[in-house]
């Protein structure tokens, strides 16, 4: 970031550097000296780009809300389509995790998640669902997204376990299923367990071969 004082200073600018420092530290490291610094600007430079902090918060939140609005369904099938809306939503939640709190903190989590309900919307309905069944499908791929990434980030905070599921998980354990052990035992892959499921959960709400 340093070295932009060699050319005009623009709004994408400054929005870009802003991002960057909410995506590394968190909505509280952003600050305008610290904007600055990371621009090599002035902080006068800055307000007048986006004005005060507030400003710039919504300017984020707004460019999060359009990122969000992105998403465009791949597949043969409403099925298929359906999880690959499922799997974007979540790509997106993961890349994205201080600015979604930070729209999350701005009462604008609906809206955030209004496009993707719309593209599944249309996905349901291609699947031959109508009413409070296609309502519940909607809602039911939204929250196992959410559900999962909350669960992903869980496990990546927490603290090292020990005994950890090496230890744990024994062919007694697991009733003398020595191949499931040895599953279990073994490190979790986070995205190959969320297209599994998320799979499983189209398949029983419009059918795998919708």
């Amino acid at each position: 970031m340093k070295g932009k004082e060699t050319r005009t200073l623009n709004r994408g600018d400054v929005l870009d550097a802003a991002e960057d420092l909410v995506k590394r530290h968190g909505p509280r490291a952003l600050t305008m000296r610290g904007l600055a610094a990371e621009l090599g600007t002035a902080v006068t430079s800055i307000y007048w780009h986006v004005g005060n902090r507030e400003s710039l918060l919504d300017a984020l939140v707004e460019r999060t809300l359009a990122d969000l609005g992105e998403i465009r369904p791949t597949g043969r099938t409403p099925a298929g389509r359906i999880v690959s809306v499922a799997r974007a939503l979540r790509g997106l939640l993961r890349d994205h995790p201080h600015l979604v709190a930070l729209v999350h903190e701005r009462g604008l989590t609906e809206r955030m998640f209004l496009p993707a309900q719309r593209a599944l919307v249309h996905e349901v309905h291609e699947a031959g669902l109508r009413g409070a069944r296609a309502a519940d499908a909607v809602r039911a791929v939204q929250v196992h997204v959410v559900g999962h990434v909350l669960v992903e980030r869980a496990r990546e905070r927490a603290p090292v376990q020990r005994p950890g599921e090496a230890e744990l998980w024994t062919a007694q354990a697991a009733e003398r299923d020595g191949a499931l052990a040895r599953a279990l035992a073994a490190p979790l892959d986070a995205e190959s367990l969320f297209t599994l499921s998320v799979k499983a959960l189209v398949t029983g709400l419009v059918g795998p071969g919708s």
